[in-house]
């Protein structure tokens, strides 16, 4: 375990901005082209590396519909998707990675005055921005700009920023070694995936009509 958890160093754990940036491009150009199949590879990736974050942030969908699910797993897969570019393969986060992240997450918040009366993007606390300041960054930006141009509504925001904000503090854990994920092995072919079986990038619905179109 030790070695593992020196396998990354502090300075891998901080993600730049220009990697932040790179991220953000490449998820430009993914949508803009509609390129089904790196789509779903991608989703096949997530599914198969993360599962965990996968089922946290699904449950969203469960409790609140579609749209807000859609939300969550889109910003939960470009915080991971973020972090992965810049260490190359993140370790997997478990359900206890992301339960210690939620506690974390919620003490540091409650420690700011006035949280609730701030707007939706700017309810976090400053030792969480302190640890991923670029990636924060860029969370707001997005998170103000969808929320202004209607592209997501308040209410929706209010629901997935949190939760993508323990997603971002359970990789930095994990990737720092404060609460070490699981080491990802050698990949092996994935099973295929049939047309009827739910997608694996966590939107609920079935491939066919997903990402296997």
């Amino acid at each position: 375990m030790a070695q593992f958890e020196a396998y990354f160093t502090m300075a891998e754990s901080q993600v730049p901005a220009e990697v932040v940036d790179k991220t953000i491009n490449n998820f430009t150009e993914l949508d803009a082209s509609g390129d089904k199949r790196t789509m779903t590879k991608m989703a096949r990736r997530l599914g198969k590396e993360q599962p965990a974050l996968l089922q946290y942030a699904a449950q969203f969908r469960d409790k609140h519909g579609d749209a807000v699910g859609e939300a969550a797993v889109f910003y939960g897969t470009l915080v991971w998707a973020m972090f992965d570019e810049n260490v190359g393969k993140c370790p997997r986060l478990t359900v206890a990675n992301i339960a210690a992240a939620e506690v974390e997450v919620e003490e540091q918040i409650k420690k700011v005055d006035g949280v609730e009366e701030k707007a939706v993007h700017e309810r976090t606390a400053e030792e969480l921005v302190s640890r991923q300041p670029h990636i924060y960054s860029k969370l707001t930006e997005l998170i103000e700009e969808d929320v202004r141009e209607d592209a997501m509504k308040e209410e929706t925001a209010e629901i997935i920023y949190p939760p993508t904000q323990v997603i971002l503090e359970a990789f930095d854990a994990a990737i720092e070694g404060r609460r070490p994920g699981e080491k990802i092995g050698p990949v092996v072919k994935a099973k295929k995936i049939g047309r009827n079986e739910q997608c694996p990038c966590g939107s609920g619905k079935k491939y066919k009509r997903c990402c296997g179109r």
